[in-house]
């Protein structure tokens, strides 16, 4: 199986790593664009910025940010999935042309969105969360984080399914990040091969997260932040490890880099070619 690369297009102005760059919406077409040129197989359109201590947005405001985007991305012959966990903007995203919904909530946040997801032909991504961003980390308790996780996600799919959502369209991502501090990130990602072995398709987005700059800066002196360039750098290793790992795809914001860091690892695997059955455009 390839992993597929799926590159993030914030459109706001709080992303914690990206953010204001690409509110325009020109400015973030073009850009996502410039992300499916160095290889990204889908692309995933935010309009809300769900990092440490972020405040919600209004959906009508997230809709304006976004609906553009997906609309001349999709136009544009590419797959885009829509980053929100509001079900009004997750069925007008659809409508313009999105083809899955990204949920970091797993349809906690919005208690429609199952229901919204299940009247149209989307894909679901059904995020490990356990609350808002503004007070996750003090839910980041766990008696066994990898156990817990991949119990919380069983959950949410039989939700999911009980909306109406079949198997077929359903995504489950560990939430790295969310409602997890440190090296509780490192025990859900080596847990990956007990959320793959499920059978259902899995999205693993460690992209320029905080635990990994406390990884990269573990024996340093001093706390200097940790460049991007790094921050890719480890991204993209744990991109290689989450695809061995049996990944369907990695939200990434460096494409380029796990692009290339990927056909590396394939080529030491032994693989002839480099491929994506699903990319369109």
């Amino acid at each position: 199986m390839t992993t597929l690369i799926m590159g993030i297009v914030n459109v706001t102005p709080d992303s914690f790593s990206d953010g204001g760059r690409f509110l325009d919406p020109d400015a973030a077409i073009a850009h996502g664009l410039r992300l499916r040129a160095h290889g990204a197989d889908l692309l995933d359109v935010g309009g809300e910025s769900t990092r440490p201590g972020a405040q919600r947005v209004d959906p009508l405001l997230e809709q304006e940010r976004v609906l553009p985007v997906v609309r001349g991305l999709a136009a544009a012959g590419i797959a885009v999935s829509i980053d929100t966990m509001n079900a009004t903007t997750a069925l007008a995203a659809v409508a313009a042309g999105a083809r899955i919904v990204n949920d970091v909530s797993g349809g906690l946040a919005d208690p429609e969105l199952l229901a919204a997801v299940a009247s149209t032909d989307a894909d679901l991504v059904l995020g490990h969360w356990r609350g808002h961003s503004a007070d996750m980390y003090a839910r980041a308790q766990y008696d066994d984080v990898a156990r817990d996780v991949v119990a919380e996600l069983g959950e949410r799919v039989d939700a999911a399914q009980a909306a109406g959502i079949p198997p077929a369209r359903l995504i489950t991502d560990p939430g790295v990040g969310f409602g997890k501090k440190g090296d509780q990130n490192w025990g859900v990602l080596r847990a990956l091969p007990r959320l793959t072995a499920r059978g259902m398709r899995v999205l693993v987005g460690t992209s320029r997260k905080r635990f990994l700059s406390e990884a990269i800066t573990a024996d340093d002196e001093g706390d200097e932040p940790v460049a991007t360039s790094r921050l890719d750098l480890a991204t993209a290793v744990t991109s290689v490890l989450a695809a061995q790992g049996g990944a369907w795809a990695v939200r990434v914001h460096d494409v380029a880099a796990t692009r290339d860091a990927l056909r590396v690892s394939l080529s030491w695997e032994g693989e002839s070619r480099w491929m994506s059955s699903t990319r369109s455009g």
